[in-house]
């Protein structure tokens, strides 16, 4: 999308590039025999600020333009103008964000609207459109995030804080158009001051229909429409419970393959690959990506096949029954499935020590992206942890000017990183490699500001400046919510071979099968990637669980592969 004009409005042209392409008349005949026709007059409204969903428009004559409606401290602003060839939409038609611009008819014309169901038509059965629209999407959204409309959504808060970071990840996350104000600039004063925010109020979220006082994630995604929404038609296919690389991937096999899919997630699509600020061994990826990219991307690859994401959405329980399976949400909402796959993958581990908690966000972080290390940009900081997402992390760090320090508990770091990783940190100036270490005191006032060291050979015991510590260690399944299903010592789900010790339900005899590959102990139930016992904790891997569960899903629901 692009900037105000000054003068009689036109119609973009493919100069514009990828946000305003021009459709050919065979293209545009295509997306139009998806839709139904309307006649439009000068002043008619195509959709209003604040609905909960709109169409996508595409545009036989006459000239529509997109704005961003007048707000109590913000004047009208004309985002773009589109007529013959053009079409309007943006990323929200596949993440169901509640409409937050206007379009309004400025020369009479028609206009074709392609309404949601057909919509996803359309995304699955053409291919070529589909990629050109995906593309459009994409770059609008960039536009809009960098553009004067971001400034209709401000987040002020601290980013050194547990909240701050959070609702400040979740914003990125998810690509919203928005502005992060740090509290104590002069500009985050002026709002708080003009919003009557307090500073127990923080972080807070500034737009034109109101203001969210110590908003949280799941706060600003119920404002925006994000949250899950049920949809009509009672029982889904397949609900997916978790959108790391194992949910997603199960996510974009299901719906490509024609299973009605819902993913949730607790925290952001992505899981712990998002966190990751650079993956190098990724099949087809010779120059190497970050975590976030690849994520985003998977995550924009299942919503265009069809399947509905809602994030932050906890799950409180899984219930089972004679029929179909039944996913509480915390919120008291249920999803009545045919299927479930678990992905809800491992979390980090803390270190016991004293003041741990305290420093949550001022100075201890259990991700490396841009928002983290802008927080300790050439600064000491500490990574803690042995495997590649650790070393991953200290590459990354250094990279923005940070003195990195790398405690890796075990005596033998190659053990549990790869090789090629571990070669370039030991020829980084800036990096130190420390086997057989552990942090063992943090020292700050409200930030994080020294940590001690213990050799664990020696016993010797250095304090250090630190102002940043990034944790990478272990890991331990989040099954807390689920009861009933077999797991393994430490709480990671078994799945079929891994049960053939244990006593099944009784239900299975009355199934006249054993269970599928990457079926659990409860039919119709699967699990993928992290959380399932004995799986290898790699990102590929887990993609390849993912995808592969989706065949067992058919195999258990009789629908076709």
């Amino acid at each position: 999308m692009s900037q105000p004009q000054s003068g009689p409005p036109k119609p973009r042209s493919s100069s514009a590039g990828e946000a305003s392409p021009q459709l050919t008349d065979e293209q545009r005949a295509r997306l139009t025999s998806y839709g139904s026709s309307q006649d439009l007059q000068r002043g008619d409204v195509v959709f209003r600020a604040g609905e909960p969903a709109y169409d996508l428009i595409v545009v036989e004559d006459g000239i529509v333009e997109l704005v961003a409606p007048a707000g109590p401290d913000d004047d009208e602003v004309v985002v773009a103008t589109y007529g013959r060839g053009g079409f309007i939409g943006e990323l929200n038609l596949l993440t169901g964000q509640t409409v937050d611009l206007a379009a309004r008819v400025v020369e009479p014309g028609r206009i074709y609207r392609i309404p949601p169901a057909q919509f996803r038509r359309l995304m699955a059965d053409q291919a070529d459109l589909s990629d050109l629209l995906l593309r459009a999407f994409l770059a609008r959204r960039d536009q809009l995030r960098k553009g004067v409309v971001a400034r209709r959504l401000e987040i002020v808060g601290v980013s050194a804080s547990t909240e701050g970071l959070a609702l400040r990840s979740y914003a990125a996350r998810q690509r919203l158009a928005h502005f992060w104000v740090e509290a104590v600039s002069p500009a985050g004063q002026q709002i708080m001051s003009s919003a009557r925010i307090a500073t127990t109020d923080l972080p807070a979220v500034v737009a034109h229909d109101g203001v969210l006082r110590r908003a949280t994630p799941a706060q600003l995604a119920q404002s925006l429409g994000l949250s899950y929404r049920a949809a009509e038609g009672g029982v889904v296919d397949l609900t997916v419970v978790g959108a790391g690389p194992a949910g997603l991937a199960a996510a974009v096999y299901g719906a490509s393959e024609g299973l009605n899919t819902v993913v949730l997630d607790g925290v952001g699509a992505g899981g712990q690959a998002a966190a990751s600020s650079r993956i190098e061994n990724y099949l087809g990826f010779p120059s190497g990506l970050s975590g976030g990219d690849l994520m985003q991307r998977a995550t924009l690859q299942a919503m265009k096949f069809g399947a509905r994401l809602a994030s932050p959405c906890l799950v409180a329980a899984l219930e089972t029954g004679d029929h179909c399976l039944r996913v509480v949400l915390a919120d008291g909402a249920v999803i009545d499935s045919r299927a479930v796959l678990i992905a809800t993958g491992a979390r980090y581990r803390r270190l016991p020590l004293a003041s741990w908690e305290r420093f949550e966000g001022a100075g201890i972080f259990y991700a490396a992206t841009h928002l983290e290390a802008q927080l300790c940009a050439g600064q000491p900081v500490c990574v803690v942890g042995g495997a590649n997402s650790a070393g991953q992390a200290a590459l990354y760090l250094a990279s923005r000017g940070c003195d990195v320090t790398l405690a890796v508990r075990g005596e033998d770091v190659a053990s549990g990183m790869s090789a090629y990783l571990l070669d370039r940190l030991r020829a980084d100036l800036r990096v130190t490699v420390r086997p057989s270490t552990e942090v063992t005191e943090l020292h700050g006032g409200e930030g994080l500001e020294r940590i001690a060291l213990t050799d664990r050979a020696s016993g010797k015991h250095s304090e250090q400046l630190c102002r940043g510590l990034f944790c990478f260690i272990g890991a331990s399944a989040t099954t807390d919510w689920l009861s009933g299903l077999s797991t393994d010592p430490h709480g990671f789900l078994r799945t079929d071979v891994q049960l053939d010790p244990h006593p099944l339900n009784p239900v299975w005899a009355s199934l006249g099968r054993n269970p599928l590959p990457f079926e659990t102990s409860e039919p119709s139930v699967f699990a993928a990637g992290d959380v399932r016992s004995g799986s290898m904790k790699r990102v590929a891997a887990a993609v390849g669980e993912g995808a592969g569960a989706i065949h067992s899903v058919h195999a258990a629901i009789g629908t076709p592969a």
